[in-house]
């Protein structure tokens, strides 16, 4: 029998197609049965990537690009690094600072791919994306691995929730910054 999307006692259903579609997943349909053949994960997706030069690294998580002719703002998915140019200077702390100079190191003045998720931007109207140095290194996954920062997920951003998870385990494992 065929489902139909909709409510059914009070709890939304939708197709696996367009579910796995949206969370960045291959599907191969069959055209003949109207099924799914196979759903083959797409885990960095790079190759629909924009490529960007970043200006200037604002903190540990965001950095500004040029785009659309317009000097704009970039928030890293998933992860957040403490304060360290927070206008409340209390909030401000020694890993916060630390996790801004290693952004500068690995990102200013370079070439990055990004990535979008589900949301285009956050309620900041900085554009939210996954970063990817330029020899393919995941730089979300690399910042919360070398324990400059703390995986933070807010659906429906949320597709490389266990990749960053991992990475934070082996940080906390490792007493990697925040962790040590």
């Amino acid at each position: 029998t065929a489902f139909q999307e909709g409510q059914v006692n009070g709890k939304n259903y939708v197709s696996a197609r367009d579910l796995a579609e949206a969370l960045g997943a291959k599907v191969s349909w069959k055209q003949e049965t109207q099924t799914i053949d196979v759903i083959s994960a797409n885990k960095t997706k790079t190759e629909e990537a924009d490529t960007y030069k970043v200006i200037k690294v604002v903190d540990g998580d965001t950095f500004k690009i040029m785009y659309n002719n317009v000097e704009t703002s970039v928030r890293l998915i998933g992860v957040d690094t403490p304060e360290s140019v927070h206008p409340n200077p209390e909030r401000n702390t020694e890993f916060g600072v630390m996790a801004s100079n290693f952004s500068k190191k690995m990102l200013e003045g370079k070439t990055v791919k990004l990535v979008k998720d589900v949301s285009e931007t956050d309620k900041y109207g900085r554009l939210l994306r996954y970063v990817y140095l330029e020899d393919g290194t995941f730089y979300n996954e690399l910042l919360v691995k070398e324990g400059y920062a703390r995986v933070s997920t807010y659906p429906p951003d949320v597709r490389f929730a266990d990749v960053l998870l991992e990475a934070e385990r082996f940080a906390r494992e490792n007493n990697k910054g925040l962790w040590g």
